[in-house]
């Protein structure tokens, strides 16, 4: 089961990747960040689970900076909805 949940961690990760480099999302939108936030938190996770430690430190301060990044967005986009209201 652990190969499954890496293969699917990594599969957001990379769909997000390759989405922004075929010019189909923009790095700074919402989605890529999602599939950042979601496959590197799920890749951390696991790495937390088999104690691999380099592995935990890229993925989860991928997940953080993807993370903190969202939610600039998220409210950025609140900000300007709430100034036109």
């Amino acid at each position: 089961m652990d190969i499954v949940i890496q293969i699917a961690g990594s599969l957001l990760v990379l769909a997000g990747f390759a989405l922004a480099q075929w010019g189909i999302l923009d790095p700074k939108s919402s989605w890529y960040l999602t599939l950042n936030v979601i496959g590197s938190g799920i890749l951390a996770v696991d790495a937390v689970v088999e104690a691999q430690w380099g592995f935990l430190l890229l993925e989860g301060v991928w997940a953080i900076v993807s993370l903190v990044s969202l939610i600039g967005v998220l409210r950025t986009r609140r900000t300007r909805r709430d100034a036109s209201a």
